[in-house]
């Protein structure tokens, strides 16, 4: 039986601790390739470089780095790099967790969705913890997980997200999204010609984390898996949105 192939990326970067993590992760597994941003692409989402030329340094045959976003580096090895195309695509390790709202903003997350979207098995992983970062732990789980997949299939048109706490593991779990329990902060300085500047952060309000959520599962020390689809439709809402189709018509005007 032929060796599987499987496609590395993330947004930290190919010079990363947590994508060199996942490629010994993934070794006995199967035939890895590592295709990503040649630096930090963090909180890119699904973004592609549309008004830049992109450019590709071979680092040898098994190892890429794209000057672009991490959704870039997977269309140019789904397209360009690769001699054929790959049975499973892992983008990771991140270091931090992409939980709740931050899953539309994570480039980790949106590289696995770039690969959804084009039929190519997806999951993104991240190690939960932004100090002590100890990557085992999560690269044994997707080897696991990526066995798994390559045996069992997932569904067309979704991927998974994968979160791992830092620490001890005691137990896996699937989780839904968290709503929005993170609060914007605007941090704002002035430069030294009295100019101001900003900077982005956020802080976590955890008292009311629901349990069967991702971070519900992440503060019980619980790996989360999070099955998440392109087809963004809120297909609920579809016909209450059709009743005023009516009252819409270009004929009313």
């Amino acid at each position: 039986m032929p060796q599987k192939r499987i496609l590395i990326t993330n947004d930290d970067g190919i010079s990363a601790p947590g994508i060199k993590a996942l490629e010994q992760g993934l070794a006995a597994v199967g035939e890895v390739t590592v295709i990503a941003p040649d630096r930090e692409m963090s909180a890119n989402s699904q973004a592609i470089s549309l008004h830049t030329p992109l450019r590709i340094h071979r680092i040898d045959d098994r190892h890429y780095a794209v000057s672009g976003t991490p959704a870039d580096s997977v269309i140019l090895a789904l397209y360009h790099i690769l001699p054929q195309r790959p049975d499973l695509l892992v983008s990771g390790i991140n270091a931090g967790g992409n939980l709740g709202e931050n899953v539309v903003y994570s480039g980790t997350v949106g590289a696995a969705m770039e690969g959804a979207v084009h039929g190519v098995q997806s999951f993104a992983i991240s190690l939960a913890s932004r100090k002590d970062l100890d990557f085992s732990g999560a690269a044994a789980f997707a080897g696991q997980l990526a066995a798994r997949i390559l045996q069992d299939g997932l569904e067309p048109g979704m991927c998974l997200n994968v979160n791992v706490p830092r620490g001890e593991i005691r137990g896996v779990r699937v989780t839904r999204q968290s709503q929005k329990i993170t609060q914007n902060i605007v941090v704002k300085h002035v430069d030294p010609r009295g100019r101001p500047n900003y900077w982005l952060d956020e802080t976590i309000e955890l008292a009311d984390v629901e349990p069967d959520s991702d971070y519900g599962a992440i503060l019980a020390h619980e790996v989360s898996i999070t099955p998440l689809q392109v087809d963004r439709t809120h297909h609920a809402s579809l016909s209450r949105v059709a009743r005023w189709l009516p009252e819409l018509s270009p004929a009313k005007r």
